[in-house]
Order: C-alpha cells, then structure tokens, then sequence
C-alpha cells in the first residue's frame, strides 16, 4: 500500500528531476547505439560511455553497485542482461545487442534500456525487437492510476507469447526514484488486476526481457551476465515512466 507522502510517491519537483536525468540518460544511450557496427568491441561503449557521463557531469549508477564493476551492461545474442564489456567481445553482422545503462543525476537515479540489431538481422531477430518493444509501449499504457502493477505485467506477457516468444521470468522492473530499486516490484508476466495499486507520484522502471526460446536463465563464471539456458536470443527494452492523473509519462522518451 502507498500513502500519500510514502518516500515512494514522489512529487511534481522530484519527477521533474528524475526528467532530466531521464533525458540525459537517454542523450548518453542513443550516442552508444549510433556507433554500433560490426567490428566493434563492447568495451569501446564501456570507453564511450564513461567519457559521455564525465562530460555530461552525471554519476554511472551501475558502477560499483552490488560490486558491477562497469558503468554500462552490454549483452550480446544469448545474453539477456548484465553482460560485461570485454575488449575481446567484438560484435559482428547479424548480432544482437542489449544496452542497460543508468546514472545519478542530484541525487536521483535515471535508467533505460534498449536493443539493436547490428548491420543487417535475420527475421527472426526483427520480430523478436519489434516484439519486445511492442510490449513495452502496451505495458506502459497501463501505468495508469487505479490498475495493478498486475495490468502492467500481463500486457507484457500477453504480446510477448502472442508472438511464440517467452519472458524472462527471473528478472524484474522496479520503483526508481532516490535509489535505483525501490518496490514495487514489476514481473513481466502475471494476471491483470493483482498486485499493488498503481498511484499518482509512482516512478516504475518497466523493462521487458524477452527470449526467443525458453524463459529459463543461467549465470555465467563471472557472476553477472545472465544466458537464455538453450542459447536462444534474447532482447530487452526498458524506460522509466511517472504515473500522473493525466496517464503515464515516459521521463526516458526520446
């Protein structure tokens, strides 16, 4: 349950500020996805990205949190999310690849999502992009005052399987505002009309991940990035979103 002036609930000034680092973020994000070709290694948007945050005088939030030593999450193909930058990862046609990327901007914490097909991608591929971020739009479209996070889940789980496609099952959304993980948390499958109330002043980072084949996940050596168990691709699309009494505002919009 969140009650007016819960810690969780935030006001016109603090979604404002989670606005601009939304934005930011969102500047730092499309810079890294321009410079994705075949040839590439994932360290260079590592590279990349901390020279965007220094210049843009924003935090890497990932950094050091949990022990993450990266600024930025790159996941390649079957990786679904937490993929390490390495030199001797070098991207080549038909490759997908996943960027997850957050910052701290005054205090507050932004975080985004997306995919890309790097040069030309098979069928495949293209549907299961276009799938995922399909069912994140519809997903947000029930960030809406009175639903459930439950209305939010099913309208993943929903588009995604319509598909054939699987989600991802063992990692969630979640709150976001003065800590990069707040409650409540957000599945990506479920039944609609469960779970928490969605209210005014919530900032819920809702991120599918999606896998072409099985929804089951291991963790590789490196203890971070996570891999589709039968090596199917995967893909992951996430925005963070402010639930207002005029509908849900996506603060990571392009």
């Amino acid at each position: 349950m969140f009650l007016k002036g819960h810690p969780l609930i935030k006001n016109n000034k603090e979604i404002e500020i989670l606005r601009r680092a939304n934005a930011i973020l969102m500047e730092i994000l499309l810079t890294i996805k321009e410079a994705v070709k075949p040839g590439v290694s994932t360290f260079e948007f590592e590279e990349m990205t901390n020279e965007l945050c220094e210049r843009k005088k924003v935090i890497p939030a990932f950094k050091g949190y949990r022990g993450y030593p990266y600024a930025l999450c790159v996941s390649v193909n079957e990786e679904v999310v937490h993929g390490m930058p390495r030199k001797e990862k070098i991207l080549k046609e038909g490759d997908i690849v996943s960027f997850d990327f957050g910052i701290v901007y005054e205090g507050y914490f932004g975080d985004a999502a997306l995919s890309v097909g790097v040069g030309s991608i098979s069928p495949l591929a293209e549907r299961l992009l276009k799938t995922t971020e399909e069912a994140l739009y519809l997903a947000i479209e029930k960030a809406r005052i009175g639903n459930k996070i439950g209305d939010v889940s099913h309208a993943v789980q929903k588009r995604v399987e319509k598909e054939g496609f699987n989600v991802i099952r063992d990692f969630v959304g979640h709150g976001i505002g003065k800590a990069l993980h707040e409650p409540p948390e957000i599945p990506n499958y479920g039944k609609p009309g469960r779970g928490p109330k969605i209210e005014a002043g919530m900032v819920l980072a809702i991120e599918p991940m999606v896998s072409a084949g099985s929804h089951e996940v291991k963790i590789l050596e490196d203890g971070w990035t996570a891999v589709t168990k039968d090596g199917s691709l995967a893909a992951h699309f996430e925005h963070s979103v402010a639930v207002t009494p005029t509908g849900p505002i996506i603060l990571s919009a392009i």
